[in-house]
């Protein structure tokens, strides 16, 4: 584990995304009219919550942080793409970055509504998994 202890806190700040292509049978069950189905919506928000408070109980030698705010939104793909973007947010005022965690909580949010449609088809993927912002600490990255 990297010693982080002489470090300062300082706010820090990182999104990621994940894609779930659904597929034409899962699709038309989950989205209707444009919106997602609430009830699934509402269970992969705090599932991809869980997933970035419970980050360094997943991965070896990850620091265990106070998270002072994630935020998971789950948007319909453009039409066409029969399938969801799910992207979080997560922030500290910490000694070391949050990307491990907003990575986990889009992982497990997308691994979340797999989950929950696999009875449909398990024809379901999980794409792009990627973080997209970081802030804070020695380096900042932006995706292009």
């Amino acid at each position: 584990m990297v010693d982080v202890s002489g470090r300062a806190p300082s706010l820090r700040e990182a999104s990621a995304v994940a894609v779930v292509l659904l597929g034409e049978e899962v699709y038309p069950q989950v989205v209707k009219n444009g919106k997602i189905n609430k009830g699934l919506q509402t269970v992969v928000q705090i599932a991809g919550i869980n997933g970035a408070k419970r980050t360094a109980d997943l991965i070896p030698l990850c620091h265990n942080i106070p998270i002072t705010k994630v935020t998971v939104n789950v948007d319909v793909l453009p039409e066409g793409s029969p399938g969801i973007q799910i992207t979080s947010t997560v922030k500290t005022a910490s000694v070391t970055g949050v990307e491990m965690e907003a990575l986990t909580s889009v992982t497990v949010a997308a691994l979340t509504v797999y989950d929950m449609c696999k009875a449909v088809s398990h024809g379901i993927q999980i794409k792009e998994v990627k973080l997209l912002t970081k802030s804070g600490g020695r380096t900042d990255f932006k995706r292009s």
